[in-house]
């Protein structure tokens, strides 16, 4: 089993900044990680879910056939599909870095994954009505179709350093 350094620095901080916590203020310490529990509790089942339908779906679909519609030779075809599909989900970025792992390993390009993540975090297709009552649909609408052209332009960079 191969020990990732990335993983352990993370681990590192976060405990440093738990005792840091406890030395400030014990109590608050206990109520935050009280609160963080009970959300972690909340989100289990749908990760949960997610993460069997993420399961299923790559059971489905071969590496090769992941690689082919999402590799380095599906270019910007790879990049749009990977796109739509970030703008239209809405799934927590807990799940979504490690979903997007899986498809990499599958045989996935970076710039399609990058694609993918930046579309999934910066565009709310699902929250659209709820911006558009808050913001304007001129607003709404110029901010999301700026923010696409971005996250694709990042994918592009992304394809062309990586």
């Amino acid at each position: 089993m191969q020990i990732n350094v990335t993983v352990i620095i993370i681990n590192i901080f976060a405990i440093l900044g738990i005792g840091f916590s406890f030395y400030k203020n014990k109590e608050k310490s206990v109520k935050a990680l009280k609160i963080a529990l009970k959300g972690t509790i909340n989100m289990a089942p749908a990760i949960g879910i997610i993460l069997i339908l993420v399961g299923l779906l790559l059971g489905f679909f071969k590496p090769e056939l992941i690689s082919k519609l999402l590799g380095n030779q599906s270019g910007i075809i790879g990049i749009a599909m990977a796109s739509v599909a970030g703008a239209i989900l809405m799934i927590p970025s807990l799940v979504a870095f490690p979903l997007t792992a899986s498809l990499v390993q599958s045989g996935a390009s970076i710039p399609v994954a990058a694609a993918f993540i930046t579309t999934l975090t910066m565009i709310g297709f699902v929250t659209l009505p709820i911006e558009i009552k808050e913001m304007g649909k001129r607003l709404t609408f110029l901010r999301n179709g700026i923010s696409f052209i971005i996250a694709v332009g990042i994918a592009l960079i992304m394809g062309a350093f990586i």
